[in-house]
């Protein structure tokens, strides 16, 4: 069981995690925050020009960032889902659809101008609440 004083650091080894300073989550008490995740490894972009397997790419990261967290998608009370072009709405909306579709977190899209990689079509952060099955 976690300590509600204790911040526990989730790491998934991107190489920009030690340079910008953040962790891919992180968890204090029943709460988990996962940063803004992009469809990479090793920080090089994966599923090039298609949002829907990015996206895909995205909450398996995304679930093995909760994971190491103690807690699962099941956990997830909001997402955040970034675009470069808001007529990939509905692919990726509906891989979110699949993953959230009977857990109906909270959720906001956005377009937005641009990622730090022009090949990043999406990128999601959550936020969970870790329930008492969970711990």
């Amino acid at each position: 069981m976690i300590n509600k004083s204790e911040r526990q650091l989730v790491s998934s080894g991107s190489p920009y995690e030690a340079t910008v300073g953040y962790s891919r989550a992180v968890r204090i008490g029943d709460l988990v925050f996962v940063s803004g995740t992009t469809a990479a490894s090793g920080g090089k972009p994966v599923a090039i020009g298609d949002p829907e397997e990015q996206t895909r790419a995205i909450f398996e990261t995304i679930e093995g960032a909760l994971k190491k967290a103690g807690a699962g998608l099941k956990d997830v009370v909001r997402t955040r889902v970034y675009l470069v072009d808001i007529a990939h709405f509905e692919a990726v909306g509906k891989v979110h659809g699949e993953i959230f579709g009977d857990i109906r977190p909270a959720n906001t899209t956005l377009e937005v101008s641009g990622f730090v990689s022009p090949d990043w079509l999406v990128e999601i952060e959550v936020d969970a609440v870790v329930a008492e099955a969970s711990k």
